[in-house]
């Protein structure tokens, strides 16, 4: 069962291992999360890494962040930077990204900066084959993926 083989972890963030950017602040984290061991890094650009064993395309996990919670739940974009900072003891820092004006902001740089990253990064020329992206502020989630929970 999912819930009980990640039962350790706070959350699972899977990230692109060849994007510098996102590599720096993985880094970071994984400094951070050292001694708790809150986080589990799955990097997206690994030769073994297959989406398809975790119901995805590399399409999604590229055009923005996920996460998975222990109970199997993704979330996506800004609130698995919450649940991050979160799991490493930054909550404090987090809590403003929650308020409706700053949330907006914050989904809003986060949609710019993941449709850009890759050109922002060298990474492709002229235009890159992402999917294109709805305003995440105005998204539904559904209930096995949720952008923020509002906690």
């Amino acid at each position: 069962m999912f819930a009980g083989e990640f039962a350790d972890f706070d959350i699972e963030v899977f990230y692109d291992g060849d994007c510098p950017l996102c590599l720096r602040e993985i880094q970071m984290l994984r400094w951070f999360d050292r001694r708790r061991q809150r986080i589990r890094f799955t990097d997206i650009a690994g030769s073994e890494f297959q989406p398809a064993e975790y119901g995805r395309t590399m399409d999604q996990l590229m055009a923005e962040i996920h996460g998975r919670l222990p109970d199997g739940n993704w979330i996506i974009g800004v609130e698995v930077f919450r649940r991050l900072y979160s799991a490493i003891g930054f909550g404090w820092l987090v809590w403003p990204t929650r308020l409706p004006v700053i949330r907006q902001l914050a989904e809003w740089g986060y949609a710019v900066f993941a449709r850009n990253r890759l050109n922002w990064t060298g990474r492709c020329t002229n235009e890159c084959d992402l999917p294109e992206k709805t305003n995440p502020v105005d998204k539904i989630p559904v209930a096995s993926e949720t952008r923020a929970l509002g906690k």
